[in-house]
């Protein structure tokens, strides 16, 4: 069997994020033209790709209807001014649609068959959001006991974390929440985030402006203002609106690419594709799914969690990163998790999601040439998890 080739991450980019609903920066905007405008700041980026290199576009949506259907990888492409010979698909993987886009241009990579793809997702909840007014599940779900009534229901599942895992106490959820929101507002005032980010022409009530930064951050959050938010999920629960991510719009794109391409074209490589898997759990504790994913990935790279020096967690709720880091023995506040805070600040339009931790992984593996690996993980409705594991290009093998 022949050797695969080599798969790198090239870069990425993404819209600023938005709250959902008629008060977001994003309700008089498409969602088609926002992963549109993340596409197209993304090659602008980068003129060295010729336009009709591109050989594949994957873009995930979770709720595939109105602006959000159409084979939305081929209606963006053809959107974004590629070429009419450009090919492009839509992917269906609930919360780790972009991280399955890149997964599987990946895949189609190594064996060959392309060189270079766009890879992403967009999720527009405020047109879109997950009420099953578009989903009609099959009563044998709930009829032969296959899954809970309330197994789609994501704060019911993160309630259900709780639950299972009693040292998993409101409490922790709380201080980890305020550590998120703070390191993201460090971050942006550092400007680690703002590069990546490509400005969305928007219209309001008061004409048209410019979303330029993630609208959902709470900076201000401290544990006592906390104390007494509601719990949506559950009567005297432990799920509130702090501990969850956000309703969120948003948009990302990004370049995978053969890392011989890449050298050819004068591209960059800012990780390289180490392993990546999936693995599913029981749909009512969907939040456990990146620990039996990630132990997948590590198993298939031949690595241990002890070489992991960077993690990108999707913050779905913080009962569900709390989860992973028990499992593996790492602490709610360990420096190497979410450097810059994560989805409970910026939100988490589901299905474009995993490519922001993968651009936010790539600016760190710059930053921090001592570390040779990192990790992308996230949960994903109905009982899932997926993780990818990369390595770091600048790696010099020192400690610094």
């Amino acid at each position: 069997m022949a050797e695969r080739t080599e798969v790198v991450f090239v870069d990425g980019a993404r819209t600023p994020f938005g709250r959902a609903g008629e008060k977001g920066q994003y309700w008089n905007t498409r969602a088609d033209d926002l992963v549109v405008k993340a596409m197209v700041g993304l090659l602008e980026r980068h003129p060295e790709l010729p336009k009709d290199r591109v050989e594949e576009v994957a873009i995930a949506a979770t709720t595939q209807v109105g602006d959000q259907a159409l084979t939305i990888g081929r209606s963006a492409a053809i959107l974004a001014g590629l070429p009419k010979s450009v090919p492009g698909y839509a992917i269906d993987r609930m919360c780790s649609g972009a991280m399955t886009a890149v997964t599987n241009v990946a895949g189609a990579i190594a064996f060959g068959a392309i060189d270079v793809a766009i890879a992403g997702g967009v999720e527009h909840m405020g047109r879109h959001p997950l009420d099953g007014a578009f989903v009609d599940p099959n009563p044998r779900f709930v009829a032969e006991q296959l899954v809970s009534p309330d197994a789609l229901n994501m704060g019911v599942t993160a309630e259900r974390l709780h639950d299972r895992f009693p040292q998993l106490t409101k409490e922790r959820a709380d201080a980890y929440a305020v550590n998120s929101q703070r390191k993201t507002a460090e971050a942006y005032a550092a400007g680690k985030i703002q590069p990546d980010l490509v400005p969305v022409a928007i219209r309001t009530g008061e004409g048209w402006g410019l979303a330029t930064r993630d609208e959902g951050m709470r900076p201000e959050t401290s544990l006592e203002g906390l104390q007494g938010l509601k719990t949506p999920f559950r009567p005297h629960g432990r799920v509130t609106a702090a501990t969850s991510s956000p309703l969120t719009d948003g948009a990302t794109a990004s370049i995978i690419a053969s890392a011989d391409a890449a050298r050819e074209l004068g591209l960059p490589a800012k990780m390289r594709l180490v392993s990546f898997a999936f693995a599913g759990v029981e749909p009512e504790v969907m939040g456990l799914g990146p620990v039996p994913s990630t132990e997948k990935a590590l198993r298939k790279a031949g690595l241990s969690i002890g070489d992991i020096g960077l993690f990108e967690l999707n913050e779905a709720f913080a009962v569900q990163v709390l989860s992973l880091l028990d499992h593996f023995g790492i602490a709610d506040d360990d420096p190497r998790v979410n450097q810059w805070g994560g989805a409970l600040a910026v939100g988490h339009p589901l299905a474009s999601s995993g490519v922001r931790l993968m651009m936010q992984l790539a600016r760190q593996f710059e930053e921090h040439p001592e570390v040779r690996y990192g990790l992308t993980a996230m949960c994903v409705g109905l009982g899932q998890g997926g993780s990818v594991i990369w390595e770091n290009p600048n790696y010099d093998g020192k400690k610094h």
